[in-house]
């Protein structure tokens, strides 16, 4: 299979060396805005390198990965889709819910599939919490609790562009609270703080934000995210039910520490990043991928999934500006 990969920033570069590594993948064809980063990185990994997206698409692929600036995906997705391949791209397909939609509509009826990277969903204990908590071994479900906290900020310059805290970071809390318990979020009530840099607040963004959201069937599900946790990257997913419980997150590299006596649980060291929490997921993630452009499965995470949590975020961001609580069907279009 022949693989073009769009952008090798961070995430592009780990992409494309999963990619050279997975059985069915005979050849990658890289492209990035930055011509010599791209030529960098193809000649590290033994891949080819084209001068643009339009040079890519004709170059007989097989399927496109995008992992290029957030604020191009809503056009490389279409651009994608109209040449005829399945599609992988990062989160979020758009800056917004206009874009998004727009992605949806432009693409709707088309045979080429898309997948949105929403990782989590590739976790091995993402997977069994939901498990646990489809197969009704936890009884009725009263409270989901989900964390991402970053040990360090991004750069300065991120922050303008990002969408806010829920659009970047908790948007990844939202999708998986969905799809752990498929219910779907009905109201949020969001809170945001900043204790941090100044660059944050210059941007109408914060550094801390929690959010109460309640599910359809009455169950609550609280979400903490934030930007400065020195103690590492603490991503962790507790799913609470009438009969038992289980959490996702919860093994000898978790971020935090007992501070009951003689305890040495957990023994570190703690993640440092999403690469070092999520690798094995990401790979996952990209296998499913291939299985789809072989026509073996369907989207494992759809634009529509993305959208919906795109609405959660959307509310959440207008909850913590109100004061309020929101209902997602404000924001729905």
């Amino acid at each position: 299979m022949r693989i073009g990969l769009i952008g090798v920033g961070r995430i592009g570069m780990f992409h494309a060396s999963t990619l050279r590594g997975l059985p069915g993948v005979d050849s990658l064809i890289i492209t990035d805005a930055d011509q010599d980063r791209a030529r960098q990185v193809a000649g590290q990994l033994g891949a080819q390198t084209a001068e643009s997206v339009t040079e890519l698409l004709g170059a007989g692929i097989d399927a496109l990965v995008i992992a290029a600036a957030t604020g191009a995906h809503q056009e490389l997705i279409k651009r994608g889709v109209q040449a005829g391949v399945p599609v992988f791209c990062e989160k979020p397909v758009a800056p917004d819910v206009e874009g998004t939609l727009d992605v949806i509509k432009a693409t709707s009826g088309s045979a080429a599939e898309v997948q949105i990277g929403f990782q989590r969903r590739f976790d091995e204990g993402f997977l069994a919490a939901r498990q646990a908590a489809r197969s009704g071994s936890l009884g009725w479900l009263h409270t989901i609790r989900s964390t991402t906290l970053d040990a360090a900020p991004p750069p300065a310059g991120y922050i303008p562009g990002s969408g806010g805290i829920f659009r970047d970071c908790g948007v990844h809390d939202f999708d998986a609270i969905r799809w752990v318990s498929g219910r779907e979020v009905v109201q949020v009530y969001a809170a945001g703080a900043n204790r941090g840099e100044e660059f944050f607040r210059a941007a109408g963004d914060v550094d801390t934000a929690s959010a109460t959201l309640t599910l359809d069937d009455g169950t609550l599900a609280v979400v903490s995210c934030g930007r400065y946790n020195g103690a590492g990257y603490d991503v962790r997913l507790e799913v609470l039910g009438s009969a038992g419980s289980v959490c996702a997150g919860l093994d000898d590299r978790m971020a935090l520490r007992s501070a009951e006596p003689d305890q040495s649980f957990p023994a570190g060291p703690a993640h440092r990043d999403f690469m070092g929490r999520f690798g094995d997921a990401y790979a996952a993630e990209l296998a499913a991928f291939l299985e789809l452009a072989a026509g073996q499965t369907i989207s494992p995470c759809t634009l529509e999934d993305a959208l919906e949590a795109f609405y959660v975020a959307e509310a959440c961001e207008l909850s913590r500006r109100r004061k309020q609580p929101v209902l997602v069907a404000e924001v729905r279009q």
